[in-house]
């Protein structure tokens, strides 16, 4: 069912999914950077989604800003205002579906933003699934090389073409420089999953290491061939590991 969230002016389009014998826990499922929340049985958000139904935990997944159906603009996305987006999402599944547990999943930028929304809100948080987490992205960012995109790290333009569809405001690079990531992440105390690939050629595998070395109760698992996109034929491994330990 939809499951719409106004944050701000904007409204973020999202869904619904109860599993048909609930445990009480709801999962929100983050997608990330140019992504959206997942609209084909081939979609990663919307096989977890599937799996964690399956072991009684519902599922809302949506459509961060200039994303999908969602309102708002992408040259005007930042991680931010990702997090304020999700925050919004978290309130709504609190007053709305008054879970007993809430979890976060969350992939490439999504896996940032979960993390950073986790540090933030750990005491309303249960469980984090972090897959791929794009955290490099400060990194890239102050190197001055984004997607690639080649820039001046200390002169950054208003926009830079990132697709013949797509514009990346400057603003988000700007923003991305100065992240607390791993500061904010390290506040939440709770279980966490991290999940990567080795294979991964636009996050590499460091990020998530330095989640687990931040994280006081992570488990890390790093698999041989996975790309960013964490298919082919790691995705089995990756669902069978986030339902696992969502159930667990």
């Amino acid at each position: 069912m939809e499951f719409q969230v106004q944050r701000d002016s904007l409204t973020l389009a999202g869904i619904y999914e109860p599993a048909d014998q609930p445990n009480g826990t709801i999962a929100i499922l983050m997608h990330g950077f140019t992504g959206n929340r997942g609209y084909t049985p081939a979609a990663l958000l919307v096989q977890l989604a599937t799996r964690l139904r399956a072991i009684g935990v519902g599922t809302v997944r949506f459509d961060f800003n200039g994303h999908g159906h969602s309102d708002g603009d992408f040259v005007n996305m930042t991680v931010p205002n990702e997090i304020a987006d999700a925050q919004a999402v978290l309130s709504a599944v609190q007053t709305r579906l008054h879970p007993q547990h809430i979890d976060l999943l969350g992939h490439s930028q999504g896996g940032v933003v979960a993390s950073m929304l986790a540090g933030v809100d750990a005491d309303l948080i249960h469980k984090l699934v972090l897959m791929a987490p794009a955290a490099t992205l400060k990194d890239d960012a102050i190197a001055g090389h984004t997607r690639g995109l080649v820039y001046d790290p200390h002169h950054i333009p208003a926009t830079l073409p990132l697709s013949d569809t797509l514009t990346l405001g400057g603003f988000y690079l700007r923003t991305a420089q100065h992240l607390p990531i791993y500061e904010t992440a390290q506040a939440f105390t709770g279980p966490v999953c991290l999940i990567h690939g080795d294979a991964d050629q636009i996050v590499d595998p460091i990020a998530s290491k330095r989640y687990h070395d931040v994280y006081r109760n992570s488990d890390y698992h790093l698999l041989p061939g996975g790309s960013h996109g964490l298919d082919g034929q790691v995705r089995k491994t990756v669902l069978d590991l986030a339902t696992s330990f969502i159930q667990d």
